[in-house]
């Protein structure tokens, strides 16, 4: 059922059809009433009643039968709600007599009947018990008085309060981003109360005193789901609370922001004001809302402001001429009262009332209408809503850095800047493998929340990660966008999507992509559209103003004619939306459009203002914009706006090549490097001929061009000290500028060393001393002891290489003592040092300390994966008295070491480098000093807990070793995912999003061809192939450690895992995890399994890189040694499958496309030694010698326990659907002690293991 299907059964209430005909009464305040009972402890716990008892009744209330409140350990009194069972005849008298005094609808007696507030008194169990109880005695007293006048029937409203805890708000000041509660246990907490009020017969459900939106959105929520549940559909009221004249909620929401937010409860009876203000404050916000608001509307505030002592002064005469005026201008449909208001009040209010039509209620807007704090009505002049983009992690590299160091306050500061600079919507992606992106995605909200500047306007929440987006929804307290669902995955799992969102009440972007892919023209468009939107409306009943398509913008000018019509395609495509598919919106991403011309800002503002001219004529809402790319259309020159509208509108065949010749005379004339592709640059001098194929990485000619050039000098060495190195000098300020990108470069290294191949024999031959030009700088550059990963460090060799450094290559798993010597012999002025496990950052320590007791005092460079300025600054630089300084990527080597080499800008560098680093060991340790790390046997105690009772493990078709499996290249190439091999080149971006990138995207596509040439000629030539283990073993875990038995009678012990686990104090809900905790623990009596593998794609890989670098090819050499380590990956992404679906066969069922593998939609996880979950390397040992890893497969530990060959990978397999990958983050030393006892470790080598987790400073 889904919820929109309630709408039907809102007009037949009873109560619906009372509110069309006059204004309908809800009673006063029962605090106010109980108060005047002056109730004492003992009556709170049941003591002799005040009242006599009725007869006949209270029926079904009364005490608990699993409650006795006369023994309770925690004081009562002040808990209003248990008054229902201890003293039920009180509330039902009081519930009376505002029946007598003409109130029409009743409010049970359970404000703070819900599990939350009820923690206050330890009575959380009891929260079914009060809602039932106080519903049963509302309903017996509303019964009663329509009996003694059926032509007056009486209402029951189940109220549900706020709770105590608010989901937009921090409770502590210095954390603005912590909640107390998640949207979950919100949801869980309300959805207890709402089983006990429907259980007891209410007629409506009020949500009432919202302060906090989302609280309200949590509490809507969970009518939903249990409506579906139950299939008993109850009209839900809403009533929010203005706090101050500021016209806001306590979490800062106008009034419209509010109706806005809330809009989507269904069936929406009435929406509300109530609390905080007096009858004669409200005039305002109910004037507004009734204006806006397409429901009831109601209002029942207090007898005034309270005075010095807390009291409520205005009379019901007072309270009732004021109701009058509000509902003779026609704003409310009830009216009531709140904090003060006595059967007294509610009397003259009636009277008032009963003078007074109702409302009328405003036809349904069909506009889009957003809110984040305030409202976004996307109107017919509103011409164009402006997205900003740059809080998004695959698009904005700054932004990206910001999120992944955790440095969320400039973080949050790209967002204040795109609202500052005009952006009415903020798009938030957190998309990226090194983060967890639900929980950044939620506490980057909920820091965003508490920025008002920021949170004024709505936030679209981006992703495309089903899991993440739904996490967005719960932060966000104003109606969002979700960007994106498609029909990619089919139409139950679209529809699915679009009802979750909608139980939200967010809009939803929908993008024209279905099973078949995406739409790339307008029939396809115009077909998957139509197909949405009919699914949407007719299924989902979503609202159609509240979906956005986002039908393509394409890329124009790229030369295939297939292409031509992209624009126009979209723009007819947007007219037909407009005209076919009433009140749907139409966005998209404006700047795909100009890709062709990246680099030629003047095309790309001339296409980017074009473009939106006639597409805003067709229909286009919105989109996303870059502000800084966009020109004012009536400036752009009349011949350039000419050509541009022709490639636009495919106007005539020869536009594309007219626009070309244009953009480049624009870049000559404006001074920038354009260039011209042409074959005529074979007819240049040899000089122009080499400098033009090391610009363009072209090898082909290099040989016979430097040969000739040879024969025009008197010295072989100048032809390497004019033209290749000036070929040389442009590439490398091309790079340090962003222009070239890194595959380039390394291209343009290899045509240089072929170039310089064959010269050196007559060079060598001549008696000319000067050689070869001398380098700027010797730099040494080696990855450490026990680390067998190059690539990145090759990058680097062969960029500063390009920029005429010297550079000595060590490879790898070079210990200190060569290094130091090396260093020595050649003389260096630098020593570089890589690494990629996290082993590599200890024996980068150490290196340090080496080169200071041996006196060194040359500058050490420090890079790789694992490393980070902060662990440069807090571990490697105290160990040695000079610069120490950590590099990147590629591009900022060489400034780098410019600066370090210069003698003015060295000091500077330095100084400024010394200041940097203190800072940052300030900061390290004031971080450390506000992490709040709870002892092992805490964190122990919050561990998480599956419920085993319910679980039966699933069990292997055998146990012990696996036969080993061997797989090529072909089975291997489906399963690649590709994003990591880009960011390997220093190209950021989401495979296959990257080739769209104005800046990198036709590089992304070359180097991606080049991959899958390289994969061919492996696959072809059966040049490498993968191989791998599994073993499934007998398992159970006993505490933080799994045993592993030697067969499945469980009798005798093989081995045993040990785990670690996270003691950073946790939210409340929230666990402190160990990989143990999803191994059915040994007293279950349970039989579960834990899996091992071992995989490799690297067998035969140094043969073929030898040769590669034997031809001076270093760009076939990084790009063989990449390719290789997808297909490692790939290989353990194959055989995890193989493993679920056959040999263990608990997911025999799966089909998973390799999207979704990549987006670990499978159950179960693969964790790995050394990874965050486990980062202690030392439990790779027992794996190996589980899997006989070296004699079987011919992989090998190293000291450091790095495995080679390199492209490969190790870990383990766990089942259970709960699992998750998570990062154990910073340890104490009592859990590391205990690690280490377990282990039969000394504590001292457990720390050097361990070192980047330690959350003390080890001795």
């Amino acid at each position: 059922m889904s919820v929109r299907d309630f709408d039907g059964q809102l007009s037949d209430h009873p109560l619906a059809q009372a509110l069309q005909k006059r204004i309908l009464v809800i009673d006063g305040a029962m605090g106010t009433m109980i108060q005047q009972y002056k109730l004492t402890e003992e009556d709170y716990r049941g003591a002799g009643s005040k009242i006599h008892t009725k007869k006949g009744h209270v029926s079904g209330a009364g005490l608990s039968t699993q409650f006795d409140p006369s023994a309770h350990d925690h004081d009562l009194k002040g808990n209003n709600e248990l008054l229902s069972l201890t003293q039920p005849d009180i509330i039902h008298q009081i519930h009376t007599e505002f029946l007598e005094a003409g109130a029409d609808i009743i409010e049970t007696n359970t404000f703070s009947a819900n599990p939350i507030s009820q923690a206050d008194y330890a009575l959380e169990g009891l929260t079914y018990d009060l809602n039932i109880a106080s519903a049963k005695i509302a309903r017996d007293a509303a019964d009663a008085l329509t009996a003694k006048n059926p032509d007056k029937p009486r209402y029951v409203a189940g109220a549900i309060g706020p709770t105590n805890r608010t989901l937009s708000l921090s409770p502590d000041v210095e954390n603005p981003g912590y909640r107390a509660e998640t949207f979950d246990s919100m949801v869980a907490a309300y959805t207890e109360q709402i089983r006990g009020l429907v259980d007891g017969g209410v007629d409506t459900l009020l949500i009432e005193t919202v302060f906090d939106t989302l609280n309200c959105k949590a509490a809507i929520y969970a009518i939903h789901q249990h409506a579906r549940k139950t299939g008993i559909v109850l009209p839900i009221m809403i009533s929010g609370t203005i706090v101050d004249q500021s016209g806001r909620t306590l979490s800062g929401q106008t009034t419209e922001a509010f109706w806005i937010s809330v809009s989507h409860a269904t069936p929406l009876l009435s929406i509300g004001l109530n609390c905080a203000l007096g009858s004669k404050q409200m005039r305002p916000f109910i004037k507004e809302l009734s204006q806006h608001a397409t429901c009831f509307t109601s209002l029942y505030p207090n007898a005034g402001l309270p005075d010095e002592l807390g009291e409520y002064n205005e009379s019901g005469e007072f309270m009732a001429t004021q109701i009058a005026e509000y509902a003779n201008e026609g704003m409310v449909n009830i009216v009531g009262g709140c904090c003060g208001t006595t059967p007294e009040h509610i009397a003259a209010m009636a009277d008032a009332a009963a003078k007074h039509g109702p409302r009328k209620r405003p036809e349904p807007s069909t506009l889009l209408q957003l809110s984040g704090l305030e409202p976004l009505v996307v109107r017919p002049d509103t011409r164009f809503v402006n997205i900003g983009e740059r809080t998004n992690v695959t698009g904005s590299a700054k932004f990206k850095t910001l999120i992944l160091e955790e440095n969320m306050e400039d973080a949050l500061s790209v967002a204040a800047q795109q609202v500052e600079n005009g952006a009415q919507m903020v798009d938030v992606n957190m998309d990226e493998g090194l983060l967890d992106s639900e929980t950044v995605m939620r506490e980057f909200l909920n820091l965003m929340a508490a920025e008002p500047d920021i949170s004024r306007v709505p936030v679209m929440v981006d992703s495309s990660k089903w899991s993440v987006l739904l996490e967005g929804l719960k932060a966000i307290q104003g109606k969002g966008v979700v960007n994106s669902i498609s029909l990619k995955e089919g139409e139950e799992r679209f529809l699915e999507q679009a009802r979750l969102i909608r139980d939200f009440g967010a809009a939803v972007v929908v993008m024209a992509f279905d099973e078949q892919g995406q739409a790339d023209s307008y029939e396809r468009r115009i077909e998957i559209c139509q197909r949405a939107y009919t699914l949407l409306t007719e299924q989902a009943h979503f609202p159609p103003q509240d979906i956005i398509f986002d039908p393509n913008i394409l890329t124009v000018a790229t030369g295939i004619e297939e292409h031509n019509n992209y624009a126009v395609d979209f723009i007819r495509a947007t007219s037909w939306i407009k005209e076919n598919l009433p009140h749907a919106k139409v966005s998209g991403g404006v700047s795909n459009i100009s890709f062709s011309f990246r680099g030629n800002d003047t095309v790309r503002e001339a296409m980017h203002s074009a473009f939106l001219y006639h597409a805003i004529k067709a229909g286009l809402d919105m989109g996303i914009v870059n502000a800084g790319q966009l020109a004012v259309y009536e400036d752009i020159a009349p011949e350039l706006l000419t050509m541009v509208e022709d490639v636009l509108l495919n106007r005539n065949d020869a536009a594309t090549e007219t626009l070309i010749t244009k953009a480049q005379d624009i870049a000559a004339s404006a001074g920038g490097p354009a260039e011209k592709e042409t074959a005529e640059w074979r007819s240049g001098t040899p000089s122009e001929r080499i400098q033009h194929a090391l610009l363009k990485g072209i090898v082909e000619h290099i040989v016979d061009d430097v040969e000739e050039a040879r024969q025009q000098v008197d010295h072989p060495i100048e032809v390497i000290e004019g033209p290749m190195m000036d070929g040389m000098n442009v590439v490398g300020d091309l790079f340090g500028e962003g222009k070239m990108f890194l595959p380039q470069v390394v291209k343009s290294a290899r045509v240089m060393k072929k170039g310089v191949a064959h010269l050196v024999p007559y060079i060598e031959a001549s008696a000319e001393k000067e050689g070869k030009k001398e380098a700027k700088a010797k730099i040494l550059m080696a990855t450490v002891k026990g680390d067998v990963h190059d690539i990145g460090k090759n990058i680097v060799s062969v960029v500063l290489q390009c920029n005429n450094f010297d550079v000595v290559d060590l490879g790898v798993m070079v210990p200190a003592d060569k290094i130091l010597a090396e260093a020595r012999a050649h003389n260096v002025d630098m020593i570089g040092l890589s690494g990629l496990i996290t082993p590599s950052l200890d024996e980068m320590v150490n290196v340090a300390a080496e080169m200071e007791r041996e006196g060194f005092t040359i500058p050490l460079l420090i890079g790789g994966a694992t490393t980070s300025r902060m662990h440069t600054a807090v571990k490697i630089a105290p160990e040695y008295s000079h610069p120490v300084v950590h590099v990147t990527d590629a591009s900022r080597s060489v400034s780098v070491v410019n600066q370090l080499m210069g003698k003015s800008s060295k000091e500077s560098f330095v100084a400024s480098l010394t200041d940097e680093q203190s800072g940052l060991r300030d900061q390290f340790d004031s971080r450390q000093k506000k992490k709040e790390l709870l002892p092992i046997e805490e964190a122990r105690a919050n561990h998480d807990q599956p419920d085993w009772s319910a679980y039966t493990p699933p069990a292997p078709k055998s146990y012990g070793l696996q036969d080993p499996v061997t797989f090529s290249v072909a089975d291997l190439r489906p399963y690649i995912d590709w994003t990591p091999f880009f960011i390997a080149w220093e190209m950021k971006g989401k495979y296959p999003d990257i080739f769209e990138d104005p800046k990198v995207g036709e590089i992304a596509k070359k180097l991606h061809q080049e991959a899958n040439e390289m994969l061919d000629w492996l696959e072809q030539g059966q040049r490498l192939h993968a191989k791998g283990r599994t073993g499934l073993f007998a398992a159970n875990a006993e505490g933080d450690d799994i045993i592993l038995y030697t067969d499945n009678s469980r009798s005798k012990e093989l081995a045993r895992f040990h785990t670690l686990r996270q003691q950073a104090k946790k939210r409340e809900g929230e666990r402190n995890k160990a990989m143990s905790d999803w191994i059915a623990p040994v007293d279950t009596g349970l039989h579960d399994t834990l899996g091992l593998f071992i995989v490799s794609a690297g067998y035969g890989i140094d043969e073929l890189v030898a040769e590669f670098e034997a031809q001076h090819d270093d760009y076939q050499a990084i790009l063989l040694k990449a390719v290789a380590d997808r297909l490692a990956e790939a290989a353990a992404e194959k055989m995890h499958e193989l493993v679920r679906t056959q040999s263990w066969g608990y997911a025999a069922g799966e089909s998973l496309r390799n999207e979704q593998l990549i987006l670990e939609e499978y159950s179960g996880i693969r964790p790995a030694p050394g990874y965050p979950a486990q980062p202690d390397h030392t439990e790779k040992i027992t794996l190996f010698e589980l899997l006989d890893g070296e004699s079987v497969l011919g992989v090998h530990l190293t000291e450091h326990l790095a495995m080679h060959p390199a492209s490969s990978v190790c870990g383990l397999y766990f089942s259970h659907p709960e699992a998750r990958y998570f990062n154990v983050g910073p340890l104490l030393k009592d859990q590391v002690e205990d690690y280490a006892s377990r282990k039969g470790k000394n504590l001292k080598e457990m720390e050097t293991w361990l070192a980047s987790h330690l959350g003390y400073r080890a001795s």
